[in-house]
């Protein structure tokens, strides 16, 4: 992988994250977003090989990983998280960037575009979440493949809200194995991301489960934001992802964009295809970097 980071610790609404920049090639920068709420970037760092040709900024969102965790459930919202974005932009010197977000990631690469957009210079959403609603559904699709017991055993488990319960949490498992990441076993940067998962905004914000929302995220809904999208953006996902396909193209068609889906690959494609997923986003930031990816 691409040299170690350089660290640095930044001030922003609500406590202090760390951030971690590879490299410093002459191209426009990529600030990469991780999901969860709460899942922190050690397994976005395959991404670091892109610093190849421009520099690389991962970083932690408050409440996990290497960042403060304040226990404070009020800071756990959409509107601090993108003030979040900004303030660690800023205090980076980011002043043209490309935001690349994964999964929640997504939804806030799209939230501080449309807040603090000047300067972004594309965005690539990686199986983002856009509609809570229908992320929901989407999974609740997914959910209905699984073997009946398992079924069965979400059901029974959710009705009475034993989200703790062994069951339950083996249940989550085989979703998780057969749709957030195939690889087996887990790569030891994903596993990490899981224990240092932050537990705070991912129930606040989302709820117990990928597929079971309970968050105050419900209602979210960013779609009519892409009918108005005026940087170039690239959809990327898999056809066993959590968000699905058919979705994806659509996000991606209305926004104008490009959209690349993998064949095999599940919600975390990066770590199933690095090398694919590495040449076609870093082909896209090379494009929009010479002014040959178009906008509406």
């Amino acid at each position: 992988m691409t040299a170690t980071p350089v660290e640095r610790i930044v001030d922003v609404p609500g406590g202090r994250v760390w951030t971690g920049t590879y490299g410093d090639g002459p191209a426009v920068p990529l600030l990469v977003l991780h999901g969860g709420p709460g899942m922190p970037g050690y397994y976005l760092e395959p991404l670091a090989e892109l610093a190849r040709e421009r520099p690389v900024v991962l970083y932690d969102q408050l409440g996990c990983g290497r960042s403060e965790r304040p226990d404070d459930p009020s800071l756990w919202t959409v509107d601090r998280a993108v003030a979040e974005v900004e303030a660690v932009r800023l205090a980076l010197g980011l002043g043209e960037v490309h935001v690349l977000g994964h999964s929640w990631g997504g939804f806030l690469a799209l939230a501080h575009a449309g807040r603090h957009g000047r300067g972004v210079e594309s965005l690539v959403l990686s199986s983002p979440l856009v509609s809570t609603a229908a992320w929901v559904q989407d999974a609740e699709a997914l959910v209905a493949t699984l073997p009946p017991d398992v079924q069965a055993t979400i059901a029974d488990h959710e009705l009475r809200r034993t989200f703790d319960d062994a069951a339950y949490l083996q249940a989550t498992d085989a979703f998780y194995r057969r749709f957030f990441c195939t690889l087996n076993p887990w790569p030891a940067t994903l596993e990490r991301t899981m224990r240092e998962l932050g537990e705070g905004p991912y129930t606040t914000l989302w709820g117990p489960s990928e597929f079971t929302q309970t968050g105050t995220l419900r209602g979210a809904d960013l779609t009519p934001s892409l009918d108005t999208l005026d940087v170039p953006s690239l959809w990327v996902g898999g056809d066993r992802d959590e968000v699905s396909p058919a979705r994806l193209t659509v996000f991606a068609q209305r926004a104008c964009g490009r959209v690349e889906v993998f064949e095999g690959g599940s919600h975390c494609l990066h770590l199933e295809q690095t090398e694919r997923y590495l040449r076609v986003v870093g082909a896209f930031l090379a494009d929009v970097d010479a002014g040959q990816a178009g906008v509406r």
